[in-house]
C-alpha cells in the first residue's frame, strides 16, 4: 500500500473513532478492529517489531494474561469471556496510537477533527439545555432520565463522561497548535459548562479536578494566575446552578438531604451508591483473593438467596458504580493489586518527561488517565466497551505523543 494512501486511510479510520463511540459500542468495536486488522498486515509487512521490549508492552502483556487466567477463577466464564479475551484489540490499538504519532506524523489533522466534532457535540449541549431539544430534535421525548442532557447519545446519560474523555486531549492540542491560547481556554470554558448542565455529577467533579490538576501541571501561568482561574470556575459552577432548578437538585439538593439536613429522613447509608460500595465491599470479602471475575458482579449479586445471610448486604446490579471497588469484587486483593501497580506504574514512570518535555498534549491525556482513579465518586464499569474505550485512547496516546515516551522510539524510557 503506498505511503500516502495509508496515511490517509488509517487517518480516516482513527479520526471517526470518537463518532463511532457516539454512535454505539459495536460500530465502535468495529472501528478499532479494522484499524487492528490493517495495521497487523503494516507491521508484518514492514517488520517493525522494535517496540516489544519497551516496559509498557512487556506489563500490559501481563495484565492481558492476568485477565485470561482470571477466566478460570470466574463464576461464570462466558459473562467476562469476550472483555478479557477482547482485551487483546486493546492491546494493538496501543501499539497502533504510538505507530501513527511515531511514523505517520498527522497527529495534528487527526486532533483538528476531534476538535471539530468536540465543539459541534457542545454546541448540541447547549441547544438541547436551552430549548429542550437537540439538534435532531431528541431531547423532550426521554422520559428515562428526565431532564438529563443525553444530545446524540439520545437515551444514554453518558455525554459529560464522553466530553471528559476528549477535552484535556482537546485543550493541549489547542494550546500546543495555536499561538493565540484564547481559542483553547474558549473551549475548555464551554466544554466545563457543558458538562455541568448535563446534570452528571460524578463527571462534573472529574473534570473540574482533572482542570485543577492540568492546571497545577502547566508551565506557562503563575500560581496566582492559575488560583484565579480556578476561582473563576467555582464562580461559573455556582453561577449555572443558581439558574436552574434541576441542577439545584442534582449538585445541592440530593447532597444536601443526605449529608447536611440531619432532619431528613434519609441516612447517608440509604444512598443507592453506598448500597453498592458496601454490596461491593460485601462481595470481595466473599472472595477476597482473585474475586468473583471480570463481569461477574451481577452474577453473583443475582443469583438468588441460597445463602441469605451472605448476600444480605448485595445489591443485585451490573456492577458496584465505583472502579476501587469494582476490582476488588471482580478481581479480590491480587487481581486489585495487580491492575492498579501495571496502570500507576506506567503512568508516573513517563511523569518527569511529561513536564519535562512541556508536551501539552500529553499532559491532557494524563489528567483524564488520573481522573479515572479518583477514590469514591462513582461511575461506570471501568472495563466496559465505552469507558475502557475512552481510557485507553488517552492511555495510549499519552505514551504516543512524546519520542521521548513513544514505544517505537530506539531511545525510549
Amino acid at each position: 500500500m503506498n505511503l500516502v494512501i495509508r496515511e490517509n486511510f488509517f487517518l480516516l479510520l482513527f479520526s471517526f473513532l470518537p463518532v463511532s463511540i457516539i454512535l454505539g459500542s459495536s460500530i465502535s468495536l468495529t472501528n478499532v478492529i479494522l484499524i487492528n486488522f490493517f495495521f497487523l498486515l503494516v507491521l508484518i509487512f514492514q517488520k517493525k517489531f522494535n517496540f516489544v521490549n519497551h516496559i509498557s508492552i512487556k506489563l500490559i502483556l501481563i495484565l492481558y494474561l492476568y485477565l485470561i487466567f482470571n477466566l478460570f477463577i470466574s463464576q461464570d466464564y462466558k459473562v467476562g469471556l469476550s472483555r478479557n479475551i477482547g482485551f487483546l484489540r486493546l492491546i494493538i490499538f496501543f501499539i497502533f496510537v504510538n505507530y501513527f504519532f511515531f511514523y505517520h506524523k498527522s497527529d495534528k489533522k487527526l486532533l483538528d477533527f476531534w476538535s471539530l466534532i468536540l465543539f459541534a457535540l457542545v454546541v448540541d449541549v447547549f441547544i438541547e439545555y436551552f430549548f429542550g431539544k437537540n439538534l435532531f430534535g431528541w431531547g423532550d421525548s426521554n422520559q428515562i432520565y428526565g431532564n438529563r442532557i443525553t444530545s446524540f447519545f439520545i437515551d444514554e446519560p453518558i455525554v459529560g463522561a464522553f466530553l471528559a474523555g476528549f477535552t484535556f486531549l482537546i485543550f493541549g492540542h489547542l494550546l500546543e497548535s495555536y499561538n493565540k491560547k484564547t481559542l483553547a481556554y474558549i473551549f475548555l470554558l464551554i466544554a466545563f459548562i457543558s458538562v455541568i448542565f448535563t446534570g452528571e455529577r460524578s463527571n462534573t467533579i472529574k473534570i473540574f479536578l482533572g482542570i485543577i490538576i492540568y492546571f497545577l501541571l502547566l508551565d506557562f501561568l503563575k500560581i496566582k494566575t492559575k488560583l484565579i482561574i480556578i476561582s473563576l470556575l467555582f464562580i461559573i459552577f455556582g453561577t449555572i446552578i443558581s439558574q436552574s432548578e434541576y441542577l439545584k437538585v442534582r449538585y445541592i439538593g440530593q447532597f444536601y438531604n443526605v449529608i447536611i439536613n440531619k432532619k431528613n429522613s434519609q441516612k447517608l447509608e440509604d444512598n443507592q451508591y453506598i448500597k453498592l460500595y458496601k454490596s461491593g465491599y460485601s462481595v470481595f470479602k466473599n472472595y477476597p483473593l482473585f474475586g468473583v471475575g471480570n463481569k461477574n458482579y451481577r452474577v453473583e449479586t443475582c443469583r438468588g438467596n441460597d445463602n441469605a445471610q451472605l448476600r444480605s448486604n448485595y445489591v443485585c446490579l451490573t456492577h458496584p458504580h465505583q472502579v476501587y471497588f469494582e476490582l476488588l469484587s471482580e478481581h479480590g486483593i491480587i487481581g486489585f493489586i495487580l491492575i492498579l501497580s501495571v496502570f500507576f506504574f506506567l503512568m508516573f514512570k513517563i511523569l518527569k518527561s511529561i513536564l519535562m518535555s512541556r508536551n501539552y498534549i500529553q499532559i491532557g491525556a494524563f489528567t483524564f488517565v488520573v481522573i479515572n482513579f479518583i477514590p469514591f465518586l462513582p461511575g461506570g464499569s471501568f472495563f466496559s466497551d465505552f469507558n475502557i474505550t475512552l481510557f485507553w485512547i488517552n492511555f495510549s496516546i499519552m505514551f504516543a505523543c512524546n519520542e521521548k515516551t513513544n514505544i517505537f522510539a530506539k531511545n525510549h524510557i
